[in-house]
């Protein structure tokens, strides 16, 4: 398998780090949270973890979605990082799917459910990193 550098990262002090994007050149930063010494300004390495979660699982319904001939446009999640100590790391990650302003057949509902877990990030989680996942859809 070839390796393609996809990320360059430089700390740049007082716990924050910018990392560049090699494909885009697209800049983002990262700050310790309020409860870890840090001043809590922008995501944190683990609010990356909460948004890349979410951010997959959209990215496949999406994929799945235009193949089939329909459209997630619009719909949100909201997502939630529960940390535990000792070690400190995410034991939970908690999101709420919503797609209340999708007009979805009830076999459309069955397509995205079916994702939930299957897409890249899901996979790559430990398995003692707990996945909350919920979707809400219009009656």
């Amino acid at each position: 398998m070839e390796k393609i550098e996809t990320i360059q990262t430089t700390y740049t002090g007082q716990l924050r780090t910018e990392a560049i994007h090699v494909q885009s050149g697209n800049k983002l930063i990262t700050d310790a949270p309020t409860d870890n010494q840090g001043k809590g300004e922008t995501f944190s390495p683990t609010d990356l973890l909460a948004t890349s979660l979410a951010s997959c699982i959209f990215t496949i319904m999406g994929i799945k979605a235009e193949a089939a001939g329909f459209s997630i446009d619009g719909a949100k999640a909201r997502s939630w990082k529960i940390m535990t100590e000792n070690p400190r790391r995410v034991a939970e990650v908690k999101i709420e799917f919503d797609f209340t302003m999708c007009d979805l057949t009830d076999k459309q509902k069955k397509i995205l459910q079916a994702l939930v877990k299957v897409s890249p990030v899901p996979l790559s989680l430990h398995d003692e990193t707990k996945q909350n996942v919920t979707i809400k859809f219009a009656d």
